[in-house]
C-alpha cells in the first residue's frame, strides 16, 4: 500500500517546488516580522540580510569584471543584471552623475511581495550598499513598489548628497570597510 501511495504522490496537483517554497518562506517570515515587531523593525532585520548579500554580490561582480571599483555605468549595468538573474525586470530610466532612476516590471519575489513592503529592503540595501561601496555614497528612494500595490517599481539611487537627495524619502548608505 505504501508503494502505491508513494507512486501516486508524484502525480498530485500540488504547486510546490523550491522557488515557490523559498519565496513563500521569505514572504511569511517578513509578514510575521511585520506583524510582531512592526514594519520599521521588520525592514531593519531584512536590511541586515540585504547588506550582507550585497557585499558578496559586489565582490562577485567586481571579480568577474576584473575591476577594483565599479563606475556609475557599470553599477547601473550590474544592478540590472543581478535583478535579471533572479527573475526581476529592472531597467534604467535615466542616469547622470547625481542619480540613477530604475523602473521595474516584475518583482523577483513575484506575487509573494504583495503587502510585504519590508521585502523591498532587499532591493534598497543591495542597491545602496553596492552603490556606496563603489562610489562612496548612495541614498535609495523606493518611490513606487509592487509590494505597495503599484503596477511596477520606481527606484532612485542618489549618488551625491544634493538638495534633491536630501528632500527624498529614503535610506542613506556610505562606503564601508571591505
Amino acid at each position: 500500500m505504501t508503494n502505491a501511495l508513494n507512486g501516486s504522490m508524484a502525480t498530485l496537483n500540488v504547486s510546490l517546488e523550491r522557488d515557490i517554497f523559498l519565496r513563500t518562506l521569505i514572504r511569511e517570515l517578513s509578514g510575521t516580522l511585520q506583524d510582531v515587531v512592526g514594519l520599521e523593525e521588520a525592514s531593519g532585520f531584512i536590511s541586515v540580510v540585504g547588506e550582507r548579500m550585497a557585499r558578496q554580490l559586489n565582490q562577485d561582480y567586481k571579480s568577474a569584471l576584473e575591476v577594483s571599483n565599479l563606475s556609475r555605468e557599470q553599477l547601473a549595468d550590474v544592478l540590472v543584471d543581478l535583478k535579471k538573474r533572479i527573475q526581476g525586470d529592472f531597467y534604467v530610466i535615466e542616469q547622470d552623475d547625481e542619480k540613477i532612476i530604475f523602473g521595474n516590471r516584475v518583482c523577483p519575489f513575484a506575487e509573494k511581495v504583495v503587502n510585504r513592503p519590508a521585502m523591498c529592503m532587499m532591493t534598497s540595501n543591495v542597491f545602496g550598499t553596492i552603490a556606496a561601496n563603489n562610489l562612496g555614497y548612495a541614498k535609495v528612494e523606493l518611490q513606487e513598489t509592487i509590494a505597495q500595490g503599484a503596477s511596477g517599481c520606481r527606484v532612485i539611487i542618489y549618488l551625491k548628497l544634493t538638495e534633491e537627495a536630501e528632500d527624498a524619502e529614503g535610506r542613506e548608505y556610505f562606503k564601508g570597510l571591505e
